[in-house]
Formats: structure tokens, sequence, C-alpha cells
């Protein structure tokens, strides 16, 4: 049975935990890579280093049926699943360091027939130019010898055990014999349909997806911005416009954060800096979208001698604890690097910050002066009106 193979992935994070956790439920057995010994250490004692909901769940019964553990160092297996991180670095250019470190450490002990898959989001022609001439250089041949293809990820933190499974899977091959063997493996746990392409266009696919939503939030964030220079109100202003069968402009916010959409549309306009107009200028609204919160809040601490400020929201969305690229997370560092008042943070989904000083809500809804509302979490949406009416309220996500 294919479920005998032996599963290696390299990256324990938000993606390649949750993906071991899920193959190892799936009877593979499942040796998951990472470079931080506390990470090893936690998950081989059956606990979990970050949040996501039921994960904890798996991760026990994975390693308690001794189908899953940790460590810092690859071993021979059948199927390599690296699943690092792929930030950006100055100047805005992808950081691909991660992902040629875990395919040079994966060469040691690489055998013929053995199937490498990327799933972390990547520059167009990774597997190409990267993978390829780094499994070249140690010998092999990537697409005879070494089967390489990419499978990028595609799925909503607060929701990942749900829709690794169900939702529909791109798989791209550097030869269509690696993306039918690929198709084997996620073929086993994937409910949903999967899609064969080569591995360019699986890479491509990943951050279209995502460079579609920075563009339309971009419209929305550019809306509340003139709405704000016309006096007007946007939430009114959209609602009325999406009464139209054809339109449907989403919600504006402080920004856009994540590993994703914050990041991914960078790697299009790094690889066609000239054609990549729209995907540019679309990161520039996002990315200045905290500025003018900023200046907000800025206009509002005038008013007072020593405002009290409190920032609800620090996640880059609701109902998580990821802090990765958030735009509240900027904001609120910029409101305190430049002294704007006396300033409070309150995030239900962290239990403490390095930077800041942590309050309830209710508490914090008392003693502010000023209230802004940075991330839409369940726990703000019910506050007690009364308690907002004299207080300066800039609410950035509209749900007040």
């Amino acid at each position: 049975m294919i479920t005998s193979a032996k599963i290696c992935v390299l990256g324990l994070g938000y993606i390649g935990l949750p993906t071991s956790a899920i193959m190892a439920a799936k009877g593979f057995q499942v040796l998951g890579i990472d470079v931080n010994p506390k990470v090893v250490e936690t998950i081989n004692n059956g606990r979990i280093h970050i949040t996501e909901p039921d994960l904890d769940l798996f991760v026990r019964a994975a390693v308690q049926s001794g189908r899953l553990r940790a460590s810092l160092t690859p071993e021979a297996a059948d199927v390599f699943i690296i699943a690092v991180p792929t930030p950006f670095k100055e100047g805005k250019k992808p950081e691909m360091s991660f992902v040629e470190q875990a395919t040079q450490a994966i060469c040691p002990v690489l055998q013929p027939g053995n199937l490498v898959i990327l799933e972390s989001t990547s520059p167009p022609q990774t597997c190409k130019k990267i993978i390829g001439p780094i499994l070249e250089k140690a010998g092999f041949r990537p697409g005879k010898d070494i089967f390489v293809a990419h499978c990028p990820e595609r799925v909503l933190p607060g929701q990942i055990m749900r829709e690794v499974v169900e939702n529909d899977r791109v798989i791209g091959g550097l030869t269509p014999e690696s993306a039918e063997k690929a198709r084997e493996i996620y073929g086993t746990f994937v409910t949903g349909q999967i899609h064969i392409t080569d591995s360019t266009t699986a890479e491509m696919v990943k951050l279209v997806e995502n460079s579609f939503r920075d563009v339309n939030i971009a419209f929305a964030n550019e809306l509340s911005i003139i709405c704000e220079t016309l006096n007007l109100n946007v939430w009114e202003l959209i609602k009325l416009a999406n009464l139209h069968p054809r339109v449907s402009i989403l919600r504006p916010g402080p920004g856009v954060g994540g590993h994703c959409i914050a990041v991914d549309p960078w790697f299009i306009v790094d690889a066609c800096p000239q054609e990549a107009r729209l995907i540019k200028t679309a990161r520039i609204v996002n990315d200045s979208k905290p500025d003018f919160v900023v200046t907000r809040i800025k206009q509002a601490a005038e008013r007072f001698k020593k405002p009290v400020i409190g920032i609800f929201g620090l996640s880059y969305k609701q109902d998580i604890d990821d802090l990765r690229e958030s735009p509240a997370l900027k904001i609120a560092h910029r409101v305190s690097e430049e002294k704007l008042g006396q300033m409070y943070v309150c995030e239900p989904f962290i239990k403490s910050h390095a930077d800041f000083e942590l309050m309830e809500a209710e508490k914090l809804l008392r003693l502010a002066d000023i209230i802004v509302l940075l991330v839409p979490h369940r726990q703000f949406k019910n506050f007690d009106r009364e308690l907002l009416k004299p207080k300066i309220v800039i609410d950035t996500c509209g749900i007040w």
C-alpha cells in the first residue's frame, strides 16, 4: 500500500505540522524536521507550538501511535515535503535560502526513485531553477531518477485541519510522471479534486490567487481613504454599491497581513517588474494603509493632553493568534514609538507580548480615551455600545 511509504516533512510550522499530523493519521510513517530544538522537543512530547483548532488532538494521537516523530536532521524516506518559510528580504526580493537549505539537507539521504514535493509558496520557476540545480549538483537527474513536484498549500488559518483535506489541490510536476507520483500521495488524504499541471504553472497559481485578493482589498482600502476625504461612510457606500448584481466590493481594513497575501504578490513583481504594474500598485496601497490609520490616531490624540489609547487586536486577521506581517502590529508599534499617548493593547488570542502591555477588553474600554479597532475578533463584536459613546472610536473594520 502507498501509505506504507515513509514521509519526511521539512518545516513544522503552520503548514508542515498539520500536513504531518494528517498524513500520520492516514497511516504514513512521518518524520518532521525543524531547525528549532524546542519545536522538535515539543512535538515529540505530543504537544504543539502553534495555535490551530484540533491540531493538538491530531499531533497527540499521531505521536502516541508512533507514526509521527520530530528531528533536527532528515533521514532516508520515500517522499520529502518541503514546507519551510519563503518571506521576502530587503527590496521586496524573495528570500529563498530556507528552500535552498532544506533541499541541500535532504541530498545526503536521497535515493533514486524518491519524490521531492515543494509546498512552500514560491516564485515562478523555483522547482526548475533552485531545487533542480541543487539536486543535479548532488548527482541526481531531477524528473528522471528523483521526481520533483510543487503542490502549494491553500488553507485558511483557523480551519487548516479541515481544509488540508477538503480543498482542491493543484500539483505541478517537473515532469508529468513527477506530478502523477505526487497525485498518488495527496490522493490518500485529499477529498477535494486534484488538478495536474507543470511546476511553474502550479507556482504561479498560488501567487495569482493571493494577488487577486490583494488587488481587490486594495480597491476597498483606497475607497476607505477617499471616503474619509469626502466625509462619507465607506461601509454604507460599499453596502449600497454591492446591491448591484455584478458588484462585490470587499471590506476595507487597517492593511493586509499574513504570510500569503502580504508577501506573494511581490514574487510576481520581482519576476516581471515591468509587467506587474497593477499588482505592484495594489501592494503599495495596502502597505500604506497602516500609515493612514496612524495619522487618524495622531489627529485624535491631539485633542487630549495625555490620552490613553486602547488598541484592540494585533493579529493579522480575526480569531487567530498569527502576527505574521500584521498591519495591526505595525500600527501598534508606530503609536508606541511616536509616543502618541499611554497605549494599552487587548489581544485575546495571545497571552503576552514583549513590546506591549496587554489588558482585558472591558477594563481597556473603560480606561481608554481613544478606542482603535484593528482586528474584528468575535469577542469585540458585542461590546456594550454605551461604553463606546463617550470615546473617540476609530473602527477600521466596520463592526461597530
